[in-house]
């Protein structure tokens, strides 16, 4: 079975002075959440297989209904 690491970035677009939340979450293939864990400060190396983000302005992974996948950012892996 093999895990993704996901990176969630919470955004939001209204208020550009709130600052964004970062979460780690733990997926399988099929997309089933394994573990979640919120980080306290910005990643900085790219070591996520994908990077979602939501700019609603929520505050937590559980509240938000839908994501972008956010392509060749920066703190994606870079592809082989």
């Amino acid at each position: 079975m093999k895990k993704r690491k996901v990176l969630v970035i919470l955004s939001n677009r209204l208020n550009r002075l709130q600052p964004p939340r970062y979460i780690e979450v733990e997926c399988d293939e099929k997309g089933t959440v394994l573990k979640e864990e919120t980080l306290k400060r910005p990643p900085r190396v790219p070591c996520y297989d994908e990077v979602w983000e939501n700019d609603d302005g929520k505050t937590s992974f559980s509240s938000c209904t839908s994501f972008k996948r956010k392509y060749r950012h920066p703190l994606e892996k870079p592809r082989k």
